[in-house]
């Protein structure tokens, strides 16, 4: 990418794909079944992050907005939403996310744009988040008030009720997965929504809610876009929101739980991560270094649950370590709209420079940087990283405990397996880990022992509608993605009836 010739190549067909993505779109917000523009007229672009090109600019949402929003969800909470039945809602979502199948190709596009990260991920994270979609819709058709026995002179019994109108923060690592993590439940549950997606990767968020126009009654889905500080703010703090659920940094983790709190409003928070992959000598070491590889190089290393810390056993730490560079070397950086590119540039410029703050860190330490380091080829346009691996890397480092959210692993020996252990859960997050074993009775213990709320096996990334996925320690609150989480978004009432003896 530092040919000169490439780098126009790479501008000319981003330029076009933007222009093809954009063409005849209006990206505002979407407040009671209609596009709204910010009532300050403020606006805000969002960039191509391998041209840094603008692709459209949005609506710079504050409490007008906000206001606005959560009163039109209130309205169609009170209103046509919840006057639906439970099979009238699933057929509701089951023909939403029909017609989102439909559209796969044209949202791909947009998250590939928006994101950075390789169009053949982007359109496998559509499909994905549509069938979270379908999973909670269809979820609904076995979904009963469950009776309490207690004697033969009381009927009792509970039913489970939404909580009303639900504010969804997202973030901009993966725009729509995350998305449709929390509206499945959010809406199959009967709650209208506010949805704030990242300023970074407003525009899918956007189609998906044109999208579902006709569909979902007005206000039942409301998308504002808009600065953390400004939309973000005033969603969390808002009187009008019965329950909140937030995906990003920790430390807004907090911020939104303290802006909870002053209303007592739930909370249900997915935070970062560190995590661990616990590497044992008798791993099959081909296998495990590609996963090691998948782990911390999907897109780009945006992940909480990327496998950013590689704990390996010191008998096979050298053969491993070779294996693991030979894999990550496989991983093409590159246009993200290319076939063969595995990974696209990071979502920002301040992400680079975040991310290469780290690496400075690693060089300045004690660990010896094995591979990577620089700007992919030297490229002078987008923020691209290529694939970094730092080895004996002090657990206790800011490499190795802080999350940077780049293409940069750390990798870390042991000798016993009280000593894996105790490095692995060494951290304050608690969000997800790995382990590499052909020992099946191993595997039990370490994920036992190991403190992270999903724990793969010789895996990477397994996700599925019904298994639930949510942190330990710092990494937040409650889950989602499992059955589970329609009742994050409702609660439970109690009823007991006297009868006439």
């Amino acid at each position: 990418m530092n040919d000169r010739n490439v780098t126009d190549d790479l501008a000319t067909a981003h330029e076009r794909a933007i222009e093809r993505a954009t063409d005849g779109r209006r990206f505002a917000a979407w407040i009671d079944g209609s596009a709204h523009e910010a009532a300050s007229g403020a606006t805000f672009a969002t960039r191509d992050p391998a041209t840094d090109t603008p692709i459209t600019t949005v609506p710079r949402c504050d409490e007008p907005e906000i206001d606005a929003a959560v009163e039109a969800a209130r309205t169609a909470f009170e209103g046509a939403w919840s006057a639906l039945s439970h099979e009238e809602r699933a057929d509701r979502l089951l023909e939403w996310a029909d017609r989102l199948t439909r559209h796969t190709d044209e949202l791909a596009l947009l998250e590939c744009l928006d994101t950075g990260k390789p169009l053949e991920f982007a359109e496998a994270e559509i499909r994905e988040g549509i069938g979270y979609i379908e999973y909670y819709a269809h979820l609904l058709h076995g979904d009963t008030d469950e009776r309490v026995p207690i004697d033969g002179e009381t009927h009792a019994y509970t039913r489970e009720e939404p909580y009303g109108v639900a504010g969804l923060i997202v973030p901009w690592n993966y725009p729509v997965l995350l998305s449709c993590w929390k509206l499945g439940p959010a809406l199959a549950a009967g709650n209208s929504v506010v949805l704030k997606p990242a300023e970074l990767t407003p525009l899918t968020a956007t189609r998906f809610a044109q999208l579902a126009e006709g569909l979902l009654p007005p206000g039942t889905l409301n998308v504002v876009h808009g600065l953390g500080d400004e939309a973000g703010s005033a969603l969390t703090g808002h009187p009008g929101i019965d329950k909140l659920s937030f995906t990003g940094e920790d430390t807004t983790g907090e911020i939104v739980m303290g802006a909870a709190a002053e209303h007592i409003t739930p909370v249900t928070l997915e935070l970062g991560g560190k995590s661990p992959f616990v590497v044992f000598p008798d791993a099959d070491l081909e296998a495990t270094a590609a996963t090691a590889a998948e782990g911390i190089l999907y897109n780009a290393g945006q992940s909480c649950d990327a496998l950013s810390r590689t704990l390996v056993h010191e008998a096979v730490h050298d053969e491993f370590l070779e294996r693991f560079v030979s894999a990550a070397a496989e991983w093409t950086v590159g246009d993200p709209l290319a076939e063969d590119t595995t990974i696209g540039p990071l979502a920002s410029e301040q992400q680079l420079e975040t991310v290469h703050e780290y690496i400075e860190l690693g060089r300045e330490s004690d660990a010896e940087l094995v591979t990577g380091g620089d700007s992919s080829d030297g490229a002078d346009v987008g923020w691209f990283v290529e694939p970094t691996v730092f080895d004996g890397v002090a657990n206790d480092s800011r490499l190795a405990q802080e999350e940077i959210f780049g293409p940069v692993a750390s990798v870390v020996s042991f000798g016993s397996y009280d000593e894996a252990i105790e490095l692995a859960n060494d951290v304050d997050y608690g969000l997800a880990a790995a382990i590499a074993t052909e020992d099946l009775s191993l595997a039990h213990r370490a994920a036992a022992d190991i403190e992270a709320g999903t724990v793969w096996v010789n895996d990477y990334a397994r996700f599925s509608p019904g298994l639930a996925f949510g942190g330990f320690k710092r990494s937040g609150i409650g889950r989602e993605c499992g059955p589970e989480a329609l009742n994050e978004y409702r609660q439970q009432k109690t009823v007991t009836i006297a009868l006439n003896g």
